[in-house]
């Protein structure tokens, strides 16, 4: 199935959890934040959110300054 990861569509299997689309693009780091379909998914369910055909999934990476 195909989802779009930050705005590029990318193949994965059906099925595919956030936790899976993570490992696929750079894996689970500190200091992200992921949405899907613009609601975010709480780090605590990312192996447990599965990621709809179609979806949107936006990476967020946190940024300090000022």
């Amino acid at each position: 199935m195909e989802i779009k990861v930050n705005g590029e569509w990318t193949e994965f299997p059906d099925g595919a959890t956030v936790a899976d689309v993570l490992d696929a693009t750079g894996g689970q780091r500190p200091g992200i934040a992921v949405a899907v379909d613009g609601v975010v998914v709480r780090r605590a369910d990312w192996s447990a959110t599965a990621v709809p055909k179609g979806a949107g999934v936006d990476v967020l990476t946190a940024v300090q300054g000022g």
